[in-house]
């Protein structure tokens, strides 16, 4: 599980960014887990903006 200030990955467009909540999506299958995730845009460097997707669509980031 991911938690409130883990920075992430997303595996389909490459954003970095920092977890700050989760919410939910409804599926033909029921709820699963989304992430909203706080992403710095590469263009600006004080731009930023929230973005919600999968859980399954976010990877643990590290710049080790």
């Amino acid at each position: 599980m991911f938690s409130i200030g883990d920075y992430l990955c997303n595996q389909k467009t490459g954003e970095i960014g920092e977890v700050i909540g989760f919410g939910h999506q409804i599926l033909d299958s029921g709820y699963t887990t989304t992430l909203k995730v706080l992403v710095a845009s590469e263009d600006s460097g004080r731009k930023r903006f929230v973005t919600e997707d999968l859980y399954s669509a976010w990877t643990i980031w590290s710049d080790k």
